[in-house]
């Protein structure tokens, strides 16, 4: 089969598509043909210092949209021809290839309006907002969320999601992406790089503060973002956890929340693994009834993703990239 294989740690830039053997499914396992898969951050995060689990030359690429070849023993949710898309374990090798395995109970199935771009476009990403947002702060309807980093994958998820459910919506980004957020569902929005965020949140919630914040950016901005939240809030954070002892011991009462996704396939939590599965095939549905958007923004073919991955780690892609794989 046709893979795009990384030779060794730090050489993702270099990556090339080449002949390499066609995986089988284990026990428990299914072979996926792939048709598109989602770029991602983690991609050239992990490339670049490589994993101990990993054997060279490996294969990235951890959102994958495509139909069932074969399954492995044991397996009965699926047969042949079915119509999947998952988020893979990292440890193992990924869909930037015509064939990827991964285990069934973690595999979501598409609704039959939704097409394999749209599908890989949502793990990673809708997910990860998914949970900070529902699985982990309980947002409620009525209530009030900073998101930082809106125009990313990540952050355009979570303001859509948080819209829909009713909850008032504030994001940083630039200028350019103003009316882009909007368009997602923000309510308000700031730009990061020449106004106050703290200022212009407390002007906005009447010096009270938000309820939530989900801070895609770093340690440093989820440290800055604890000043902001109102008393009895919470914050999600998946860049790196906030500084916790700027936090004066009973007084603002916060929660605090790590999003770790992909971890789950590398625990022992099976029931986790399941939830991967439960969590996209709500996102799935949520877009084939036109309530959120997949936000893909540019589809490229397997050779073109070095490129495009290079274009991911300079921070300034809208939305989602997709990979086209199979006709």
């Amino acid at each position: 089969m046709k893979a795009l294989v990384l030779e060794d740690k730090n050489m993702w830039r270099d990556m090339k598509v080449t002949e390499t053997e066609k995986p089988g499914p284990g026990p428990g396992e299914v072979l996926v043909q792939v048709k598109a898969t989602g770029l991602n951050p983690v991609d050239y995060k992990t490339a670049t210092n490589g994993n101990s689990n990993w054997t060279y030359p490996h294969i990235l690429g951890l959102d994958v949209a495509g139909i069932i070849e074969e399954t492995g023993e044991g397996v009965s949710r699926f047969q042949k021809g079915d119509r999947v898309f998952y988020h893979g374990n990292l440890t193992k090798k990924g869909g930037f290839a015509e064939y990827a395995v991964t285990t069934a109970h973690s595999v979501a199935k598409m609704p039959e309006e939704l097409s394999f771009e749209e599908a890989a476009a949502l793990p990673c990403a809708g997910m990860t907002a998914y949970q900070a947002l529902f699985r982990k702060m309980n947002l409620q309807t009525g209530e009030t969320i900073l998101i930082h980093g809106g125009a990313g994958g990540v952050g355009g998820f979570a303001i859509q999601l948080a819209a829909i459910y009713g909850a008032t919506v504030i994001t940083t980004c630039s200028p350019e992406n103003k009316e882009y957020v909007k368009r997602l569902g923000a309510d308000h929005v700031i730009f990061y790089k020449t106004e106050d965020v703290h200022s212009r949140l407390m002007e906005i919630t009447e010096n009270v503060g938000v309820d939530a914040v989900l801070d895609t950016v770093s340690r440093t901005n989820a440290t800055e973002s604890l000043k902001s939240i109102a008393f009895n809030g919470r914050i999600a954070f998946i860049a790196g956890n906030p500084d916790y002892s700027e936090v004066t011991p009973f007084s603002q009462a916060l929660s605090f929340h790590e999003i770790a996704l992909g971890a789950a396939h590398f625990s022992n939590n099976k029931k986790a693994q399941i939830d991967l599965a439960k969590m996209n095939e709500e996102l799935a549905q949520l877009v084939a009834e036109g309530k959120i958007s997949s936000m893909i923004t540019e589809k490229v073919t397997l050779e073109d993703v070095p490129n495009a991955l290079i274009k991911l780690s300079e921070r300034h892609v809208r939305g989602k990239m997709v990979a086209i794989i199979g006709e």
